[in-house]
Parts: structure tokens; C-alpha cells; sequence
């Protein structure tokens, strides 16, 4: 981890933001290349656009696997303001990214949400997603960023701690 890299963060906490204003939930990601310019971002879209498959890294993903080769993403990096859920991470690992960075761990999203029936989370590490499969992802993460909780407060029905 780099200041490139929490700088990157903190970018995909304000695409998260930026995707709470629009009327979705708040996650965000982005993509940088090996260098660490920013390629794409993308948003949750699930209320929005009526898609339960619209988390913003499978958003990301879905973007960067029509523009760039698995060899080329191999090399990049995934920044995302929550750890991503078993399908983003699939979705990930699908589309070949070498790297994933997030702020807030999957387990203290949870502590925020609940039982909120818009995040009915998987008790599942993106690290053990991605350990069982048959290529490398680097993982790095959570990362202690307060505007990373801070974008969650008041959403969803049980209020953090």
C-alpha cells in the first residue's frame, strides 16, 4: 500500500457517495492500470436500474472485461469502497484482475446493515473466494478509512455503532 493507493480509495468512496445521491446503495470502484490511472469507475445501479446483479465492482467488471484483455487486467488494480460480496469477487476473478484494494470489510458492513433485506450479505471473505480458485488475486484490505463508514450512516435500517 501506497499514498497512489489510498488516494485511489478514497476515490472509490466517493463514487460510492456519488451512487447513494443517485438513489442506490453506496459501493463504488474503480480501475487503475499498473501505473495507477484511473481506467474506469462505475457505481451500485441496483435500485436504479431494477438489477440485483448491479453491485459496482460486477458493474466494473463488466465494463473493463469489454474493453480489456484478461492479460491486461491481470496487471491492474480493483479500488473499492466496500470488500467485495461472492459475486463481485467471481466476477473479479472472472475477468481476470491481478489486484483488489478496499476500505470496509464485508464483516463491518454487516455490522451496519443487519438483517436490512437490501443487503442480505454473505458471511464469506473475498480472500476465500478467491483462494479457491486456480490463479492468484492480491488482496489488500480493509483499510482504515472513517469516510468509508461514514458514507454508510443513516442507509440502512439498523444505524452503526
Amino acid at each position: 500500500m501506497n499514498a497512489r493507493d489510498i488516494e485511489l480509495l478514497k476515490q472509490a468512496v466517493e463514487i460510492a457517495r456519488l451512487a447513494r445521491q443517485h438513489g442506490n446503495h453506496p459501493f463504488g470502484a474503480l480501475l487503475a492500470d499498473a501505473e495507477g490511472n484511473v481506467l474506469l469507475t462505475a457505481e451500485n445501479t441496483v435500485v436504479t436500474e431494477k438489477d440485483c446483479t448491479g453491485h459496482a465492482e460486477t458493474n466494473l467488471m463488466r465494463l473493463a472485461s469489454h474493453q480489456y484483455s484478461a492479460e491486461f487486467l491481470s496487471q491492474c488494480t480493483l479500488y473499492t469502497s466496500t470488500e467485495p460480496c461472492a459475486m463481485c469477487s467471481g466476477a473479479i476473478y472472472w475477468g481476470g484482475v491481478g489486484r483488489v484494494v478496499f476500505a470496509l470489510s464485508e464483516a463491518e458492513l454487516y455490522e451496519m446493515t443487519g438483517s436490512d433485506p437490501q443487503n442480505p450479505t454473505f458471511s464469506l471473505p473475498c480472500r476465500e473466494v478467491f483462494a479457491r480458485g486456480q490463479r492468484p488475486v492480491v488482496v489488500e484490505g480493509p483499510v482504515d478509512l472513517p469516510e468509508a463508514r461514514e458514507v454508510h450512516h443513516g442507509f440502512w435500517n439498523k444505524e452503526p455503532a
